[in-house]
């Protein structure tokens, strides 16, 4: 009969979301949210220890000088079931990262678990969009395009408005726009490139550089600005660069003071689960909230086609390995001073 503890652990498969905030490594939230689990399953209640026989050896009791013994039978509770004997029922608790975030970003951050693993590598490999918000400030420009970075250069602001500013952004979304179309290798005079432009569904083909399918201005007040961005194949190093070249085409110079996540495919920042959140019932309800989700992803021909291309990679590495094998083999044979026989040779013997 399984205990609650492993039954709480077969429900813990899926995909979910949560918000990683500023200045966190990835790697701190996934081995927090690990540490959490672990600690929440090893402090259910324990099935009671199982009982054992144990004889006791007493006196026989008729009087004071007699030296006759018996055996007296007792149920004990077995100390080899003791959790200070057998350690901690789980040791491990496996949580998958989707597409990352730098320690300078924030925002929302897909995790998954046990089996669903699986799904986050065609998350990254498929082409979904990701909306970004970047705040910039105008008058300078760093080594590392950040605000927190050395100070290499520092410009006047004044002439750019907001009316220069959307203007330069819409001609580099018409650029990214262009883009697009160049590596979604659709033919342009068809009827299926009309109605996937008309639909938005128009995705990179293959690998393609960053590309920005949408971008405006949110908020606007010298020197700082907000910008939301809408892009596929991105990081935040790129977000980041990106406001400096918007800023060189207003002939001055920016720095981005800060990069959220607002949305990461079919996870929005609505549903990401919180620092205060992150425990095995919010996370079973997370997971039971993007069921379909994960459902949806698992049956689409591109995953199919992820988990296919695995499989052949993982036969193809064998292949070698079995053909190095087969090469030392040879080399050692001539090492020795004897020549590997030919097939010809073979089938004379024979």
């Amino acid at each position: 009969m399984s205990t609650k503890a492993v039954r709480l652990f077969r429900k813990l498969d899926g995909l979910f979301a949560v918000y990683k905030p500023q200045g966190v490594h990835w790697k701190l939230v996934r081995d927090t949210i690990e540490s959490h689990l672990l600690k929440e399953l090893n402090s259910c209640p324990q099935p009671a220890p199982r009982k054992a026989v144990q004889f006791q050896l007493l006196s026989s009791g008729e009087n004071k000088s007699s030296t006759d013994l018996i055996l007296s039978p007792s149920m004990v509770p077995s100390l080899s079931d003791h959790p200070l004997v057998t350690g901690p029922q789980f040791n491990k608790v496996h949580v998958g990262v989707g597409h990352r975030l730098d320690a300078f970003s924030s925002g929302v951050l897909v995790l998954g678990l046990g089996k669903s693993n699986g799904l986050l590598e065609h998350l990254c490999k498929s082409h979904v969009t990701r909306d970004y918000t970047l705040d910039g400030q105008f008058g300078m420009a760093t080594d590392n395009f950040s605000h927190t970075g050395r100070v290499i250069e520092k410009t006047t602001y004044d002439h750019v408005t907001q009316d220069k500013l959307e203007r330069v952004l819409a001609m580099i979304q018409g650029a990214n726009q262009k883009a697009l179309i160049t590596y979604s290798h659709v033919d342009l005079q068809t009827q299926e490139a009309y109605e996937l432009a008309l639909r938005g569904l128009l995705y990179p083909d293959g690998k393609s550089p960053p590309i920005l399918t949408g971008l405006r201005c949110i908020h606007f007040k010298p020197p700082h600005f907000t910008l939301e961005v809408q892009c596929v194949n991105e990081t935040q190093t790129y977000l980041r660069k990106f406001i400096h070249e918007v800023g060189l085409e207003l002939r001055t110079t920016a720095v981005c003071s800060g990069v959220r996540r607002t949305r990461d495919g079919p996870f929005k920042v609505e549903n990401a689960l919180t620092r205060q959140q992150w425990t095995i019932e919010n996370i079973m309800q997370a997971i039971g909230h993007f069921r379909s989700t994960a459902r949806e992803i698992r049956k689409s021909g591109m995953y199919r086609q992820t988990v296919a291309q695995s499989n052949t990679s993982t036969e193809q590495e064998q292949r070698n390995q079995e053909h190095l094998e087969i090469q030392n083999v040879t080399c050692d044979t001539i090492v020795d001073g004897e020549l590997p026989e030919t097939q010809d040779e073979r089938r004379t013997k024979c």
